[in-house]
């Protein structure tokens, strides 16, 4: 018996060292990934984007979450004001490249702690601004077109070019081809228009659709025509389109006071600021998975990067997904800054 017993001991010590390794080997594996929800098996649910540039961010997310960190995860369809409502309530855990401080519902649903902006997905932020085709100040030698405008720098210039930006449905005004009525940045360039004087020689043009704004752009490219237009970057239409913004006066605050969100008659000019393009991240998913927030804030793309990758999604019509796992491919050197030695290894292995 004494024999048995010692036997059933050792056995019992053996068992018990077992289960202390292998809790030991769960502890350092939730370490490295951080994430209840992975290690669980739960959906992480990101809001399926509108915009490319958002589309194609979300991808190289979702797609090192799951490459690296063994999460499960889906796009969930939606408009913005259905998929930020869903994340404020918890139904999803991201919404990936908000621009942050445009949208109010998720600025105090930030305040209330229900939602967390984690990090800045673009390197120096979202850009809005006036434009004006490449060749239109440096001329394509390639294609026969001379410069038309060389001494063209700024919104200051623009006054003596009403007759190169000719409106053709009213020929004695320039037209400035602004954004769609409706939109943010449609209501400051109204603003824009009074504070630059340009009132009197320009029509305020405003396409119907952001399709219609990005076919106008496009047709005009493609006829190598003078185009004065508003945008924003990253955007697939200036990776594609090669274009020069045209100078403002500096971004000051009390001046940006009477554009943005203004309708007053004297504003001062501003350029616009530059915009954090953030992750918004479901409160409860950001305190319950650390590993993957940390992830998550060391993303950061440069904005040529950005521009040319969208440019290609939309030239040669490749899905989010695959120009995604291109980039992983293309830019390990990128990447492998933002995650554990281990879940890159992880990474680097899914995609040979």
């Amino acid at each position: 018996m004494k024999n048995v017993t010692k036997g059933v001991s050792v056995g019992l010590l053996l068992s018990a060292g077992l289960l202390a390794n292998t809790a030991m080997a769960a502890m350092a594996a939730m370490a490295a990934t951080g994430s209840e929800w992975c290690d669980s098996n739960k959906m992480v649910r990101f809001a399926e984007i509108g915009w490319d540039s958002g589309k194609f961010e979300t991808e190289i997310i979702r797609q090192v979450m799951e490459r690296g960190y063994g999460c499960k995860t889906e796009t969930v369809p939606g408009t913005n004001p259905i998929t930020m409502g869903a994340l404020i309530g918890g139904k999803i855990q991201f919404f990936v490249e908000y621009w942050q401080g445009r949208t109010d519902t998720m600025e105090q649903a930030a305040k209330d702690e229900k939602i967390k902006f984690v990090g800045s997905l673009v390197k120096g932020g979202g850009i809005e601004g006036i434009y004006v085709p490449e060749y239109v100040i440096k001329g394509d030698p390639a294609k026969g077109v001379a410069p038309m405008a060389p001494d063209l720098k700024s919104v200051a210039d623009l006054s003596k070019y009403k007759a190169l930006f000719k409106d053709p449905e009213d020929p004695k005004m320039g037209r400035f081809l602004n954004c769609p009525s409706g939109w943010s940045c449609e209501k400051d360039n109204n603003q824009r228009i009074k504070a630059y004087g340009l009132r009197e020689t320009y029509n305020n043009f405003r396409p119907g659709t952001g399709a219609a704004l990005d076919a106008a752009i496009a047709g005009a490219f493609q006829r190598k025509q003078p185009l004065l237009f508003s945008y924003f970057e990253p955007s697939s239409i200036l990776g594609k389109h090669k274009s020069i913004r045209l100078e403002e006066p500096e971004w000051n605050e009390k001046c940006w006071k009477t554009i943005n969100g203004s309708m007053e008659d004297k504003p001062c000019g501003s350029a616009s600021p530059a915009t954090n393009l953030t992750t918004a991240v479901a409160v409860d998913f950001a305190k319950a998975n650390p590993g993957l927030i940390e992830f998550i804030g060391k993303v950061e793309l440069p904005i040529t990067t950005v521009n040319e990758a969208i440019a290609e999604m939309a030239d040669k019509k490749i899905p989010a997904e695959k120009m995604a796992e291109q980039f992983l491919r293309k830019n390990p050197s990128l990447w492998k800054t933002w995650v554990p030695e281990q879940v890159g290894s992880k990474i680097q292995a899914s995609l040979n």
